[in-house]
């Protein structure tokens, strides 16, 4: 059989088509021209989105993944735009989240010579990312685009660069086409389901960890059946909620900042922790004190789809290396633990989770003017349970994470990496990626500075998101340390802020304004009708 002739460019863009790509997301470049002009010709397969900043095109395929299960992909051009998406990059490698970065080079006949815009992106990103390749001939392609999606998302998925040189594009050749890539998880033995079970058996005080990436709909289903068949207790780690309904009897609670001090004691008074695709980082284990390291006082079984992370931090007594939904489906048959000891400590902990997302006592002495709790109980009201709510990084976030309560999975979008910015771009890439549901982006005023432009991009595509900005006009995380550490000497973390409302209705979208209590209800009530209606961002300015 003959194969055409093609360009690298259209070679590549022919790839990613065979790996499944229908969506892309950018910031053109003069490096990568050829691509743009074959994607052209694939308009009718994939939808080219064009962003403001190279961070909101890694942020908004960050989202597509989380939401639809298949890897992001994104296209910056080289230097500036490859600096600018790092941030992406970065929280993509600690979200485990499956990406694939295609960046443009200067053309192999320069490259050495630090040409203009001239990177090293094995060096830049070798640290970072889990893979960084670049393309030297216009025949390997194939080799290397279905190379770095299996890559992306086999074992513990994450980001993978590619790095295209220019006129390795323009290059015409006779290859055939790859095929579509395979992720591969390891999954767990007969033998090491039957040691969980024999653990899970002589238990008295045990508990479930879950989180990571990975997950589907019958996976969480299946760890339901676990759940409910031996009357466990459920705790997400950080910025993991959806990955167990909140209102399910079972949950007790999320393991992050600010975690509720008696759930801290029950998972460091545990005899058994079971971790399920969490690695068990900095911020779930409050500072690597719930569970010790390198040996937990607690049985620690972990379960992770990265094998170079078992025992790499902690020192379990029984290591899986699994993907989620491989351990999830032996699990859901499993035979059950025969009237399991611990019940009641399940119904006291989840007693303990509910009085926690109680109006805070501190309210009697001090009402404020805009209570936050009613604020969160009322966006709980308001929108259905498959709504996406996506957060970016600061104080703000801790209101949303203690009060609101995620039903299911794809409802919580937050950057495990704490990073600023990622919430308004990941908002708008979820609604691009499910226009049929509800979006909404609690942000604060500097967290959404970082990412505002990006709200070009939403009017631009009809993205129709409610950004719900808590305005207090400072940089409050950093004020909060800077007040406990240095009393009395605030300096560098006050901010003076744009009319947000003025600044949202100069791209298209509503603005409103909201300083008490009573008004916040009707403002989400109009914000939520006017995305529905006009396709359109909608923005509500909490002043505190």
């Amino acid at each position: 059989m003959s194969i055409i002739e093609r360009t690298g460019a259209r070679l590549l863009v022919d790839q990613l088509l065979i790996q499944g790509v229908n969506h892309v997301f950018c910031v053109p470049g003069e490096s990568y021209l050829g691509v743009l002009d074959a994607l052209h010709d694939a308009a009718a397969s994939i939808r080219l989105i064009v962003n403001r900043h190279e961070s909101g095109s890694i942020f908004m395929a960050d989202a597509y993944s989380r939401l639809t299960g298949q890897p992001g992909v994104a296209f910056v051009t080289r230097g500036p735009g490859a600096s600018n998406a790092a941030i992406g990059i970065h929280n993509a490698r600690q979200d485990s989240t499956p990406l694939v970065v295609f960046i443009g080079q200067v053309g192999t006949d320069l490259a050495g010579r630090e040409a203009f815009q001239e990177i090293d992106y094995r060096t830049m990103f070798g640290a970072v990312a889990k893979a960084v390749e670049q393309v030297e001939r216009a025949d390997r392609i194939p080799e290397v685009v279905a190379r770095a999606f299996q890559c992306a998302t086999s074992g513990r998925p994450g980001p993978v660069v590619v790095a295209l040189p220019e006129d390795v594009l323009e290059q015409a050749t006779h290859v055939a086409d790859a095929r579509c890539h395979q992720p591969i998880q390891g999954a767990p033995s007969d033998i090491q389901i039957a040691s969980l079970r024999s653990l899970l058996r002589h238990a008295q005080r045990p508990l479930l960890m879950l989180g990571g990436s990975g997950w589907t709909v019958a996976t969480q289903d299946n760890l339901r059946r676990f759940v409910e068949a031996n009357d466990l207790p459920v705790v997400c780690g950080f910025r993991f909620q959806d990955r167990f309904d909140n209102a399910h009897p079972n949950y007790i609670g999320e393991a992050g900042i600010g975690i509720n001090p008696k759930l801290a004691d029950r998972i460091r008074s545990a005899d058994l922790v079971i971790a399920i695709g969490l690695r068990l980082g900095e911020i779930t284990t409050s500072g690597y004190t719930l569970l010790q390291a390198p040996v937990p006082h607690q049985t620690l079984v972990h379960v992770h789809a990265g094998i170079e992370e078992l025992g790499r931090v902690y020192h379990a007594q029984l290591m899986i290396n699994s993907g989620v939904p491989q351990l999830a489906s032996r699990l859901a048959t499993m035979m059950p633990i025969d009237e399991p000891v611990w019940s009641a400590q399940t119904s006291e902990a989840r007693a303990q989770y509910e009085q926690w997302q109680q109006r805070p006592a501190i309210y009697q002495q001090s009402e404020p003017t805009l209570d936050l709790w009613q604020v969160m109980q009322q966006l709980r009201e308001a929108v259905p349970r498959e709504a996406i709510i996506a957060n970016g990084a600061g104080n703000f976030s801790t209101w949303l994470h203690r009060f609101f309560r995620y039903r299911g999975l794809g409802t919580q979008l937050a950057p495990t990496s704490g990073c600023m910015g990622y919430g308004v771009p990941a908002a708008i890439g979820a609604k691009i990626s499910a226009p049929e549901r509800i979006v909404v982006c609690v942000t604060g005023d500097g967290d959404l500075m970082m990412s505002v432009q990006e709200l070009a991009t939403a009017a631009q595509y009809h993205a129709g998101v409610v950004f719900l900005v808590l305005n207090n006009a400072m940089y409050g995380t950093i004020r909060l340390h800077q007040e406990r550490r240095y009393p009395g000497r605030v300096t560098g973390t006050a901010l003076t802020n744009p009319d947000f409302p003025a600044l949202a209705a100069s791209f298209g979208a509503s603005g409103a304004r909201v300083a008490e209590t009573a008004a916040f209800g009707p403002a989400l009530r109009d914000a939520l009708a006017y995305v529905r209606e006009r396709r359109l961002p909608a923005l509500i300015v909490c002043r505190l």
